[in-house]
């Protein structure tokens, strides 16, 4: 039986974007401009933030997965002596926005967006990434103008698992944690939701943790975002 709430925050990679397919080139591109012409680090760098060089395959919890652009230059610092490690966190930065705009949603996005936003939710984004790549993302997947909020790492409301973003997105919309909804596809997202009091907490599968990572720490767990209108109602659902 559906519940009723008043909004959804969702994060980002591996809940609104197919996250291999989104993010495998992206942080590729990242180690090779990190690595400086040498070939032979990227392998070393792609393992060191989560990434299998040769599947592509990300490990659950991993800094490229759950971190911030700060986390994985803070991984890469070791391999990469004589680095600054301001500098590399501004080069990171720089590619996840320059791939903003190449992501692949995963399945039926637009769909479920469109769904929550005629039952009367608000929406929002909350990223470890950075608030300019998560903005260029929704504008690229022409969904800007359907988030009431949007932040990122850099947005300065702290970082996941921390309770900041939920808060924030509470704070912007007047709206009292408990009519919240937290869909995320990691631990960091979860444990934000538990932090800030909200609703609901839902995992979905389309990122790289498994059903058996997720369950103990979420109230739902779901194949995909598409699955999210059969379990919620909005303000302006039918009683």
């Amino acid at each position: 039986m559906s519940r009723r709430y008043s909004a959804v925050l969702f994060d980002k990679d591996g809940t609104l974007l197919d996250f291999a397919r989104s993010w495998a080139p992206i942080s590729r591109r990242a180690a090779t401009l990190a690595a400086r012409g040498h070939a032979a680090l990227v392998p070393a760098l792609l393992r060191a933030c989560g990434q299998d060089p040769d599947t592509d395959r990300f490990a659950p919890g991993s800094p490229m997965v759950s971190g911030t652009a700060a986390d994985v230059a803070d991984c890469w610092l070791p391999l990469l002596p004589g680095a600054d490690v301001d500098a590399l966190t501004d080069l990171i930065d720089a590619v996840f926005t320059e791939g903003a705009r190449q992501v692949v949603p995963v399945e039926g996005l637009h769909r479920t967006i469109a769904a929550l936003r005629a039952a009367g939710l608000r929406i929002g984004l909350a990223t470890s990434d950075n608030e300019e790549s998560a903005r260029q993302t929704l504008e690229h997947l022409g969904l800007i103008n359907d988030f009431d909020f949007i932040c990122g790492w850099d947005s300065g409301h702290g970082t996941k698992p921390g309770p900041g973003m939920a808060l924030a997105f509470c704070a912007a919309t007047g709206l009292h944690p408990s009519g919240v909804v937290m869909v995320g596809d990691s631990l960091h997202d979860l444990h934000m939701a538990t932090a800030a009091g909200l609703g609901l907490r839902v995992a979905v599968l389309t990122g790289p943790a498994t059903a058996e990572q997720l369950a103990d720490h979420a109230d739902l767990v779901l194949q995909g975002i598409h699955e999210l209108p059969l379990h919620i109602r909005g303000p302006g659902s039918p009683a």
